[in-house]
């Protein structure tokens, strides 16, 4: 079995250190800070859209079981078919279920964590069916054999150098080639994929309750493509996903984009109600929409970390934290990394296994300074830690160090029976090296403050 926490604490340290990762990600994350910081002052009132998003998202889950079956009703009216899939097993057959039924053999995907979450491209494959990224980042992960990095930028810790290098290898390009070179590269490999592949297959940005709609926002195109080429259309989205009207888009949207990217509004955006209808002339014959739930429903059952379900994946928490910021995306383990991933999956894939993610944070509250819906993260974690030392997911080791350390700071007379020499002798023995050997111990002063202020007002 794998143990994530200690995996965590040891490629933690490698990336930390590792100066190259460190200049990549800084270069990214700079020029994304500078394109949202242009976008966002672009906002009249951000804060009365983000209490609004807040708002709105809270009405969606605390009735998430009348909005699924609106939205269910609305999309078949129109031809479309929805599947309900309570796990990542259940999603994949009911997948390959489809697949089979019309002897499709290959897949053009655009970008969706949802897909990342099932596993989805590894099963395909497990059933000789080729599954191809359309999105370039994700393209360039899937070539790699890696997972995507980031929400957003799955392809953030690569330099063009780095890209350059493996398109030189696997198409021949030049070795220096640009990065317009190596997109027309792409372009020119991908269009073929649309008009020969089988199946389609998304996520959704947003599911639209009153129209039945499934929302989906881009700047490649590839989307669209993917959505309109082939004769089957699947879509994979997690229930909470719904947002009540069509008319919300007009404050989410932006908000995502303008999180997501510092763009006003990304280039392409899509509403699509099911397959082509009689009077359409492009679109897919088939159109289904699988419903996940794979785990969000025991966060929907926390009162107090519901919250964690308003996400709108637009990444700004993960660019905000200073812990992301060091040991990179893959290091978490997860499909959703940076400080969302470690407040949604202690609940989704299990608290004994990822508790330790709520721990890996400075609790400095940037992450909930920049999230578009007011989700308060840092809050969040702290509930996390609080739920799994209720429910038992700690050491003896650490119950006892606590309760010891719990009984020193109530009583002064406690703190004082030790002098300076001896607590740093205590430090130095049992506390160096979860210190971190980077880092000098701290001296604890020969005296007190509490003696010291005795001595001095006698």
């Amino acid at each position: 079995m794998t143990n994530f926490a200690e995996d965590f604490l040891k490629t933690s340290e490698t990336k930390a250190f590792d100066q190259d990762h460190r200049r990549i990600i800084n270069f990214n994350m700079g020029r994304y800070h500078t394109a949202v910081e242009r976008g966002l002052s672009r906002l009249a009132n951000l804060e009365a859209s983000k209490r609004k998003a807040h708002t709105i998202k809270w009405r969606v889950m605390e009735n998430l079981d009348k909005f699924l079956p609106e939205f269910e009703a609305n999309i078949q009216k129109r031809g479309g078919k929805v599947i309900w899939a309570n796990d990542a097993e259940e999603a994949q057959r009911e997948i390959l279920s489809i697949l089979r039924k019309a002897n499709a053999k290959t897949v053009i995907k655009s970008k969706s964590m949802s897909t990342e979450e099932i596993h989805l491209n590894e099963f395909l494959e497990e059933n000789h069916i080729e599954s191809l990224e359309s999105d370039l980042g994700e393209y360039i992960v899937q070539l790699l054999g890696q997972k995507p990095y980031h929400i957003v930028t799955p392809a953030m810790h690569l330099s063009k150098e780095d890209i350059a290098k493996l398109f030189h290898e696997k198409f021949g390009t030049p070795p220096d080639a640009t990065p317009e070179q190596l997109t027309l590269k792409a372009r020119e490999l991908l269009r073929e994929k649309y008009t020969t592949a089988d199946v389609g297959i998304t996520g959704a940005n947003f599911l639209i309750a009153d129209t039945g709609s499934v929302a989906l926002t881009e700047n490649e195109g590839n989307a669209r493509l993917t959505t309109t080429f082939p004769k089957i259309h699947i879509t994979i989205a997690g229930i909470e996903k719904i947002i009540p009207s069509i008319n919300d888009l007009d404050l989410f949207w932006p908000l995502l984009s303008t999180h997501g990217t510092g763009q006003n509004l990304t280039v392409y955006n899509s509403i699509l109600s099911g397959p082509r209808q009689a009077d359409e002339t492009d679109g897919p014959e088939e159109m289904y929409v699988i419903l996940l739930d794979n785990g969000r429903t025991n966060l929907l059952a926390q009162k107090e970390q519901r919250q964690g379900l308003y996400c709108i994946r637009c990444g700004a928490c993960l660019n905000a934290c200073p812990v992301y910021k060091n040991v990179g995306g893959h290091t978490y383990e997860t499909t959703y990394s940076g400080p969302i991933g470690s407040v949604i999956t202690p609940h989704m894939r299990g608290m004994e296994e990822f508790k330790h993610l709520s721990y890996a944070s400075s609790l400095c509250g940037k992450c909930s300074e920049v999230c578009p819906v007011k989700i308060d993260i840092h809050k969040m974690l702290l509930l996390n830690r609080r739920d799994a030392v209720n429910s038992g997911e700690v050491s003896k080791l650490e119950k006892v160090g606590w309760a010891g350390w719990r009984k020193g700071m109530l009583k002064r007379s406690f703190m004082d029976m030790v002098g300076g020499r001896m607590k740093n002798f205590l430090m130095r023995s049992f506390f160096k090296g979860a210190w971190g050997k980077h880092r000098e111990l701290p001296e604890v002063a020969p005296k007190s403050f509490s003696k010291q202020w005795k001595q001095e007002n006698k």
